[in-house]
């Protein structure tokens, strides 16, 4: 899926990446999670206060909880997941006061745009699944 996530830290960006669940044939591959996890490499610390994570697609509950244990600020993403979505849409792990930190939630920023990314893949691959 062409979903990509961009880790920014005291203003640079620390962290760049895109779903990797095939090519590295791994389930935890998201775009956030790879994103979380080389940003805490770089900044050498798992606590990513002081983090905004932008990403195409509202996070799923995976993505969430990485979120809450990373301690990111906030989240910026473009089109709702109403499917999986855990940060408002289905569930809304970003702000559970059972959770130990709760982050701010942007959401449906060049909400338009990411939409029409995800559903021209999708097509793309009912189109390829016809000629079959």
């Amino acid at each position: 899926m062409p979903i990509g996530a961009v880790l920014v830290c005291d203003g640079s960006v620390v962290a760049r990446s895109r779903n990797a669940r095939e090519s590295a044939v791994d389930p935890t591959a998201h775009a956030e999670m790879i994103a979380i996890r080389e940003g805490a490499g770089r900044l050498g610390r798992w606590r990513l206060s002081g983090c905004t994570l932008y990403v195409t697609l509202e996070p799923c509950p995976m993505c969430a909880g990485a979120l809450v244990n990373a301690r990111i600020d906030r989240l910026v993403y473009g089109a709702a997941d109403p499917k999986a979505g855990a940060t408002g849409t289905l569930y809304d792990l970003s702000d559970d006061p059972r959770l130990n930190h709760r982050f701010e939630v942007t959401a449906g920023v060049l909400e338009a745009e990411c939409g029409e990314i995800l559903k021209e893949f999708f097509r793309g691959l009912r189109a390829g699944r016809a000629g079959e």
